[in-house]
């Protein structure tokens, strides 16, 4: 029997932006989609002003082409508990009942990880389809990831699971004894790179994109940077691969998505840092649905929860 068409609202929301778009469904087709920065910094009251004012205008345009959501998917870079209760502010300040009493009047809300809802677009529609497990990973303006196991998210005993950015590294300096408690997020995110490069290179670039067009042009101090974000990233997620052995590590996120010395030595660092020669050639892929993965994954979220609440 065919399953009748269902439109949902997916929004995105990223430390950086916001991306929102209306998708058709069991196709997971985008039908269109905009974005806007979020501007965290004014605060969660003028963040969610601004995911309103962008939904407003996406199912606007939408009506004028005979599409309506049936439903809205909101993917927050925050940890969420499996009902869907944020349980972190640390992006972005506001809770689930003040997103849902923005949002309510569009059509039911379903409040998700960002990257739980990634993963599971990847798993439906992405590099992810038919596969028993993989490990999803996100890098951008923050670092997460997610086990997927036969198509479905694994959210831990919390909902807290893939939170590997967050946490500090703690490592030891063999010469000085010094241990540095940063995060892999102050060392390999994008915010992290720009900061990074302004200092040593005594710049003002505004992205992270900026540093690795610096370093595709050979700037000796983006190199460097690039090198050690990657060393710090590539040994996390080399770790990760060791303990879980996916069958497939597939890779979303600004950077993640990114072309030129970022990927390539995230590919080679690595596979050094994958312990058996066993899963060293593991394939290494990135996310098939690519920019629209966030969107599309919140969309999914609102799919799955209001037309099919028993979904395997």
């Amino acid at each position: 029997m065919k399953e009748d068409p269902f439109i949902a609202l997916g929004i995105d929301l990223g430390g950086t932006k916001i991306a929102a778009g209306l998708v058709r469904f069991p196709a997971g087709e985008v039908l269109l989609d905009r974005s806007t920065p979020t501007e965290a910094h004014a605060g969660g009251a003028a963040v969610l002003r601004r995911i309103r004012d962008l939904a407003d205008s996406i199912i606007a345009e939408g009506r004028q082409r005979g599409w309506s959501p049936g439903g809205v998917g909101l993917g927050v870079c925050e940890l969420i508990g499996p009902t869907g209760r944020i349980l972190s502010h640390n992006c972005i300040q506001f809770d689930e009942i003040a997103a849902h009493e923005a949002l309510d009047s569009l059509g039911p809300v379903t409040v998700e990880a960002d990257v739980r809802a990634a993963a599971r677009a990847e798993a439906l529609f992405g590099a992810g389809r038919g596969l028993g497990i993989f490990l999803y990973l996100t890098i951008g303006t923050g670092i997460s990831s997610c086990l997927v196991l036969d198509g479905r998210p694994y959210l831990g005993a919390r909902g807290l699971s893939g939170t590997i950015g967050s946490g500090a590294l703690s490592v030891a300096c063999e010469a000085c004894g010094h241990v540095s408690r940063q995060c892999l997020e102050q060392i390999a995110s994008g915010p992290a790179l720009v900061s990074r490069y302004n200092q040593l290179a005594g710049a003002n670039v505004p992205s992270g994109q900026e540093v690795l067009a610096a370093a595709a042009a050979g700037d000796s101090a983006a190199l460097r940077i690039l090198h050690d974000a990657g060393e710090a990233l590539e040994a996390t997620v080399g770790l990760m691969v060791n303990v879980l052995d996916p069958e497939v590590l597939i890779i979303g996120g600004g950077l993640g998505l990114s072309e030129g010395a970022y990927w390539e030595s995230f590919l080679a660092a690595t596979r050094r840092h994958i312990w058996s020669e066993v899963h060293r050639e593991l394939p290494i892929l990135r996310a098939q649905t690519g920019v629209h993965v966030g969107l599309l994954g919140a969309a999914t979220a609102a799919w799955e929860r209001q037309s099919r609440p028993c979904a395997p």
